[in-house]
């Protein structure tokens, strides 16, 4: 498999690198950031779902702890009530941040967790344990499903399972067994789906609506539609180049270099953590989502909050000291598009002035172009007269800025 940064970059993908990226973030903080990915077959979704191992960073857990205990907050039922000394005493380890897959022969025990074999056949001291699933064995990390909409036809009770873990955040998991006591475990885990909602059974909203409401952002995976991109996609996948990556000096230095890429990634990954556990949404940017959940009578309370999540997301991965306006407006259809009917999210999004959005419900500007007069915008929102914009709607805001910025375009 092609490693995370010499994956091809194009404007059909793009929010799905945001997006992983995003998640992967906030899952270090200990904050769920649940993701689907819906497109045309062979778009690329899954490859690149599952190479962000490749720079996923470390977390550290109590030595040995199939759970992830973090040392601090311990939650299975080993270490859940030991003392700050005995934690101290069992030592910690350092592990990649969790990635598995649930597939879709996958049953309830292997998911959620079962009867540990091994200690109940132990011929020396045969006892009766729980071995946590997939998604305990996940804490900390994400769970990753293909083809989601698939499982939710066919396995309806691994698909209630996953209602309790996205619920809330942290989730929630119960598991039983005969004959041994139910062990409720809090559950911090991302989940990351993709699915094909062309093919049968159809799209997951209208298979499970209720898991569909559970997904914070959906993003539609386009094709490429550039020459230059595609030609390069064919010579990384051909046969000869990975042969020739084998022997070659170029294609050494090459595969070094994208490595070193990773490792970049991955300590960009732990910056924007730290930058986005101390991050706040300002007040007036509160209060616009507010307006917006009234007025288009938005029935999920958890569209407004991955709003909120996403919006400082997506302003960490830009790089920028404070959210902003733009970055409430850049992740409104990957919140809505499961959410509302199309009419709705055209009006909401004209209504709101979808700059440097990519999913086409309007024109599409350059981002640069798009950040440089946001900025100036936004500027303008801190300076004192933003306490005064606090409450306005979007076309009092603009009418505002135009007052403020004359010569913005």
């Amino acid at each position: 498999m092609i490693t995370f940064s010499r994956l091809e970059r194009y404007e059909g993908n793009e929010v799905l690198f945001e997006l992983v990226l995003m998640s992967a973030i906030s899952s270090l903080v200990g904050e769920p950031l649940h993701i689907h990915a819906e497109g045309l077959r062979g778009t690329g979704k899954t490859t690149i779902m599952r190479a962000i191992q490749d720079v996923l960073p470390p977390i550290t857990r109590i030595k040995g702890c199939i759970y992830n205990c973090d040392p601090h907050a311990p939650h299975c039922p080993r270490h859940r009530d030991l003392s700050t000394e005995e934690v101290a005493a069992l030592g910690t380890e350092e592990i990649r941040m969790p990635f598995l897959e649930i597939s879709h022969s996958a049953r309830v025990g292997t998911v959620a967790g079962s009867i540990d074999l091994s200690s109940l056949t132990d011929v020396t001291k045969p006892e009766a344990q729980l071995l946590p699933g997939l998604i305990p064995q996940a804490h900390r990390g994400i769970i990753f499903i293909d083809e989601i909409n698939r499982l939710a036809d066919t396995s309806p009770e691994i698909t209630d399972i996953l209602l309790d873990v996205m619920g809330n955040k942290p989730g929630h998991l119960q598991i039983e067994e005969a004959g041994l006591p139910t062990v409720d475990l809090p559950v911090s885990v991302s989940v990351w789906a993709a699915s094909n909602p062309d093919e049968d059974p159809g799209a997951l909203e209208e298979i499970r609506r209720q898991l569909s409401d559970r997904f914070d952002m959906v993003c539609y995976m386009g094709r490429p539609d550039n020459v230059d991109a595609i030609a390069k996609m064919l010579r990384e996948n051909s046969h000869s180049y990975k042969i020739d990556k084998k022997v070659d000096d170029k294609s050494a230095a090459r595969e070094e270099a994208a490595q070193e890429q990773n490792e970049k990634y991955r300590a960009d990954i732990i910056r924007w953590a730290g930058v986005y556990a101390k991050a706040e949404l300002p007040d007036f940017l509160r209060n616009y989502i507010a307006r917006l959940y009234i007025k288009y009578n938005l029935e999920s309370i958890r569209a407004i909050e991955a709003m909120q999540q996403g919006a400082l997301l997506y302003s960490v991965l830009r790089n920028r000291d404070q959210a902003m306006l733009a970055d409430v407006t850049h992740i409104i259809p990957q919140v809505l598009r499961h959410r509302v009917g199309s009419d709705v999210l055209l009006k909401l999004t004209n209504d709101s002035d979808l700059r440097g959005t990519r999913e086409g419900v309007l024109n599409s500007r350059s981002r640069k172009r798009s950040d440089d007069r946001d900025k100036k915008i936004d500027e303008n929102y801190f300076s004192s007269n933003a306490r005064s914009m606090k409450g306005m709607g979007r076309n009092e805001l603009v009418q505002t800025e135009k007052k403020l910025n004359p010569d913005a375009e």
